[in-house]
C-alpha cells in the first residue's frame, strides 16, 4: 500500500548527511525551491534525500525529485500548522528519540565508538547537529496524530476490506521470530582494571605537572570522536552522559581544572574543564577502555558452554538459566530481545543479522541455538544462546492469523484519507510558492 511518509527517516537522513554524498552537477549552489507558510525547502534538502533514495535502489530522475519535494512540502505544511497551533515536544522527548535512533545505528555498526569513527563525529556532535531536526519531526508526528486521533475501524470494515482484495493482493508476511537470549559477558579481572587505572594515573600526573591535556588526549585517548579535537566534547547538559562522568564534569569549577580519575561503563576517564554556561558544561576528556584479555574471553566461553549443556540435557529450563546465569540487562525481563528497528519483540527475518539468521532459521519454537558471539550496546564482546519463543513462517495474510495487521492496514487507509482531506483544506489558505524549475512536476496535490 502506498501510504505517504510525510517525514524523512532520521536514520537514513543522518547517514547521507554525515557521509558527505555529493550532489549532482549543477546543484552545488543551494537555494529555495519551495515556501510553505513560514517554512522553506532548500535545494540541498531535495538533493540529500534524492541521493539517499538512489542509494536505497530507487530509480533516479526528475520524477523522483518531484516526489521528494512534495513529501518535504507536506512535512512543512504539517510543521507550519503545528507551529501555528503552538504544539510542543519536551526536551526529554527529543533526547529519548535521539537515543532511540542512535541505538539503531549502534546496533548496525557495532558500537558507539565505531559510529563516531565512521562518521568522524562524536556522539554529542551527532546529537547536537540533529536535535532540532528531531524536534521538528516529532512536531510533524504530533500534528499528524492530532489530525487522525479519532480514526477507528470496526471488524466489519476490516472484513470488508480484506474480502475486496484478490488473492494476488493479499499482503505477504515474511518469516518472523520472537526471541529471548542468555548472554554471558567476560568479567574483566581486577588486575587488568588496575593496570588501566595505573596508566591513567600516569597520564593525569603528567597533566598536573604541566603537560598539555589536549596533546595527551590526541596521543592516548581511546575515544575516537573527541581525541581528534584534543579531547573536547562540546557543551552538554545533565542527563546526556554516564552519571559518573556527568557528576565529575559538573564538580569542576575553574577552567583548566582537572578531575580525579572517573570510572564508567566505557572505561576510565580524566576531565578538564573548558567552560561552564549555566547548566551547560564543556570539557576535554581522555578515555582508556578496559578490555577483557584472552583468558577472560575463554572463561566466558567455557561458562556459557556449560550452561548450554545444562539446557540441552533438560537439567535447567531456559527461563531459569537466564535468571541464574545471564549477565545482560535483558535478564531483568526474562531475556526478551528487543528489535532496535521497531522497539518491540518481533523480528522479521530482514531485520536480523545474516549471521544470527543462519543459526536460528531452521530452529522451531522451544529450541535453542548453539553458542554464538555477541556484541552489546557498549560495543563489548561476549557470547549468547538464542531461544526461539515464536516463529511465524512466510505466508499470504489471512483474517484468522493476521487480523491485527489487516486492521492496521485499514486504519492507515482511513488515516491517509483524513490527511488528504486536511491537506486539501489547509493548502487553500496557506502561502505556498514552488520554484519554477519544479512547475512541471505532476504533484499528487495541486500546489
Amino acid at each position: 500500500m502506498n501510504i505517504y511518509k510525510f517525514f524523512i527517516p532520521f536514520a537514513l537522513t543522518i547517514f547521507i548527511s554525515l557521509t558527505g554524498v555529493s550532489q549532482p552537477e549543477g546543484s552545488k549552489i543551494d537555494g529555495l525551491v519551495a515556501i510553505i507558510g513560514k517554512n522553506i525547502v532548500l535545494l540541498s534538502d531535495v538533493e540529500t534525500q534524492y541521493a539517499q533514495s538512489v542509494m536505497q535502489g530507487e530509480t533516479g530522475g526528475d520524477e523522483l525529485r518531484c516526489e521528494i519535494l512534495e513529501e518535504l512540502m507536506l512535512q512543512n505544511l504539517l510543521l507550519s500548522q503545528a507551529q501555528y497551533d503552538s504544539l510542543s515536544v519536551s526536551d526529554n522527548d527529543v533526547e529519548t528519540e535521539l537515543e532511540r535512533r542512535l541505538r539503531f545505528f549502534v546496533a548496525q555498526i557495532g558500537s558507539r565508538e565505531a559510529l563516531e569513527k565512521y562518521y568522524n563525529k562524536s556522539i554529542l556532535e551527532i546529537k547536537e547537529e540533529f536535535r532540532e531536526v528531531i524536534r521538528e519531526q516529532l512536531l510533524v508526528q504530533k500534528m499528524q496524530q492530532e489530525i487522525t486521533a479519532d480514526i477507528k475501524v470496526t471488524p466489519f470494515e476490516v472484513k470488508k476490506y480484506f474480502n475486496s482484495l484478490s488473492e494476488e493482493d493479499y499482503p505477504a508476511i515474511e518469516l518472523e521470530f520472537q526471541l529471548m537470549h542468555l548472554v554471558v559477558m567476560p568479567v574483566v579481572s581486577d588486575e587488568v582494571k588496575e593496570m588501566v587505572r595505573g596508566k591513567m594515573t600516569g597520564l593525569r600526573d603528567r597533566v598536573l605537572k604541566g603537560d598539555d591535556f589536549g596533546a595527551i588526549a590526541v596521543m592516548y585517548s581511546e575515544d575516537p570522536g573527541s581525541a581528534k579535537k584534543r579531547g573536547e566534547l562540546g557543551f552538554f547538559g545533565r542527563g546526556e552522559m554516564f552519571p559518573e562522568f556527568e557528576a565529575a564534569a559538573f564538580k569542576l569549577q575553574t577552567p583548566g581544572e582537572t578531575s580525579p580519575i572517573v570510572e564508567t561503563k566505557a572505561g576510565f576517564h580524566i576531565l578538564q574543564l573548558i567552560e561552564r554556561r549555566g547548566e551547560l558544561v564543556n570539557v576535554k576528556h581522555i578515555l582508556l577502555t578496559v578490555k577483557p584479555g584472552a583468558q577472560e574471553m575463554l572463561d566466558a566461553k567455557n561458562k556459557i558452554d556449560s550452561v548450554y549443556l545444562l539446557i540441552e540435557r533438560g537439567e535447567i529450563s531456559f527461563d531459569e538459566a537466564v535468571k541464574k546465569y545471564s549477565t545482560d540487562k535483558s535478564a531483568s525481563n526474562g531475556g526478551v530481545v528487543v528489535n532496535p528497528y521497531t522497539m518491540d519483540n518481533k523480528f522479521p527475518a530482514s531485520h536480523l543479522d545474516a549471521s544470527v539468521l543462519f543459526f536460528i532459521e531452521k530452529l522451531e519454537p522451544g529450541q535453542v541455538s548453539n553458542v554464538v558471539t555477541y556484541k552489546n550496546d557498549e560495543g563489548n564482546n561476549g557470547y549468547r544462546i538464542i531461544y526461539i519463543t515464536k516463529k511465524n513462517p512466510p505466508h499470504a495474510a489471512n483474517l484468522q492469523d493476521d487480523y491485527p495487521l489487516i486492521q492496521e492496514l485499514v486504519v492507515e487507509i482511513k488515516k491517509k484519507e483524513a490527511l488528504n482531506a486536511w491537506i486539501m483544506e489547509k493548502k487553500s489558505y496557506t502561502y505556498i510558492k514552488v520554484s519554477e524549475q519544479y512547475k512541471s512536476c505532476s504533484f499528487k496535490f495541486d500546489w
